[in-house]
């Protein structure tokens, strides 16, 4: 038991986190000016160091042991800003098109500083009631923006991966037909689900998780546009039934990763309905573009979905990180869920979020959404996503008019092109000729995310080695795109120079 004097010296305690209002605000002051400062700056600014793994950690000084003592926040705000700002990839950047992460709203920014003031434990009503009920409004504008039920269920996790995996374990719950939560995957015969092979690997992490194992998923072909092959789930579908098996779970793509093509979902429902099979959709990146104008018809469809999972982190423009789950029916999400140990006292007429997804501790992620939402509107929004799909189509047509470039495939805002020396152009398709192009276009990326310049990323189009430009950008702009071909242009034709000289050696004769 403590002192008497331990506990007197307690009355007026002084911890070295403490921080009085007046330092508060003069630290703050100061970090929002750098902040705004970055933001105004961006466009000039590399979009990536390009720096080494080793480079990086001699910066930061990463073999340093803990600190004894402290130090000074405002040193120490000070040196993290200057750490970031420098040595970051700034997907915030009009010329970042790599991955589908986009530009951050100021908006959340600063909710997020807001969030973190209050520190909400949004996992029980009572722990944090108007945070609670802000995103179960968040939930609700999702699903209305999407055109998705109203009546829906939901809730807020980390990103794409959680999201999905929320509903994967919601229609395993659902459909396995026996208590798979108490008797395991021993009480039944084995589960199977259907993905075509442009799925996201979300979905053998979540096969893995949940204890069914990545053999369980059966890999459906994809159709020359990058669709899942209908008629090749119904095949798969007869034979896992004649071998005993138990297919629960069909998964559609709302904008697949690679190309943002978009699954046959109105027909994928169809069947599901016809069979009794869950319907699931991961809508992570392309959902949101249902509300846009000369959105594809297939996300009309979206409706019809058991459960789908969108990330605000990607097309609502939140701030990292912001995943959503949605489910048709409300319960789904309490019956693969809920647990009530007797310490648990949080009985109360509204949501307790820990009952729906697999945290119980959750940060308050609602508020970035809730405030940007409010501050474009629905029609910001769909203006916004409409731009970001033009400025695509845009880039695809240049391509397509080039000579030196070959456009392979545009779908909502993600478009695929690669370099082609003229001289090649009349032998495309030739074995050799093909090696050659996903050799130089592999290292013409490469080169091209370290020049700081631009940032793409790469996908393989039915074994051709493409350069993918992903605009979920309110900062990318008509001049931003059109720079695209020409530094593909300049680079491939250094790399096509630095490469001739040994195609010439291995030609025959």
């Amino acid at each position: 038991m403590p002192s008497s004097l331990r506990l007197e010296q307690l009355r007026s305690r002084e911890a070295p986190l403490e921080m009085g209002s007046e330092e508060f605000r003069a630290l703050g002051h100061a970090l929002v000016d750098r902040i705004a400062e970055f933001m105004g700056s961006i466009r000039s600014r590399r979009v990536t160091p390009a720096e080494r793994p080793e480079a990086v950690r001699a910066i930061l000084g990463a073999a340093e042991t803990l600190p004894e003592q402290g130090t000074g926040a405002e040193q120490l705000l000070h040196r993290a800003a200057d750490l970031l700002f420098d040595h970051s990839l700034l997907n915030g950047h009009p010329r970042f098109c790599g991955y589908i992460t986009s530009s951050p709203a100021p908006v959340g920014v600063l909710a997020e500083l807001l969030a973190a003031a209050v520190n909400a434990n949004v996992g029980g009503w009572k722990l944090a009631p108007m945070a609670s009920e802000i995103e179960a409004q968040v939930v609700r504008w999702i699903a209305e923006f999407i055109g998705y039920g109203a009546g829906c269920g939901g809730l807020l996790v980390s990103g794409g991966n959680m999201a999905n995996l929320t509903c994967f374990l919601a229609a395993r719950a659902a459909l396995a037909g026996w208590d798979i939560r108490k008797d395991g995957l021993a009480g039944g015969p084995r589960l199977c689900v259907y993905a075509s092979t442009e799925t996201h690997t979300w979905i053998q992490k979540a096969a893995d998780i949940a204890g069914l194992g990545t053999d369980s998923i059966r890999w459906l072909p994809a159709t020359a546009g990058q669709r899942l092959d209908l008629s090749a789930l119904r095949t798969q579908y007869r034979r896992d039934l004649d071998d005993g098996h138990r297919p629960f779970l069909v998964v559609g793509s709302a904008g697949t990763v690679s190309t943002g093509a978009v699954d046959p979902l109105g027909e994928l429902s169809a069947f599901c309905r016809e069979h009794t099979l869950w319907f699931h959709v991961d809508g992570a990146y392309g959902a949101f573009a249902a509300a846009a104008a000369g959105a594809p018809e297939d996300l009309g469809s979206l409706s019809l979905a058991d459960s789908i999972a969108v990330d605000p982190h990607k097309w609502l423009y939140a701030p990292l990180e912001a995943g959503c789950a949605l489910v048709r029916e409300p319960g789904a999400l309490l019956r693969a869920f809920s647990y009530h140990p007797p310490y648990y006292n949080f009985e109360v007429d509204a949501v307790n979020y820990f009952d729906l997804g697999p945290q119980n501790s959750r940060g308050f992620r609602a508020l970035k959404i809730w405030l940007a939402f409010q501050q474009a509107g629905a029609a910001g929004y769909r203006k916004m996503i409409g731009d970001d799909i033009d400025l695509a189509k845009h880039l695809y047509s240049l391509a397509e008019a080039h000579p030196e470039l070959e456009a392979l495939t545009h779908n909502l805002s993600i478009t695929t092109l690669r370099y082609v020396p003229p001289e090649l152009r009349a032998s495309l398709g030739a074995e050799q000729t093909e090696a050659y192009l996903n050799e130089l276009n592999q290292r013409l990326l490469a080169l091209l995310e370290s020049s700081g310049e631009a940032f793409a990323s790469n996908a393989i189009i039915d074994g051709r080695y493409a350069l993918r430009f992903c605009i979920v950008n309110f900062r990318t702009s008509t001049a931003d795109v059109e720079a695209m071909p020409q530094l593909v242009l300049r680079l491939g034709r250094e790399v096509h120079e630095e490469l001739k000289p040994a195609r010439a050696a291995d030609e025959p004769g």
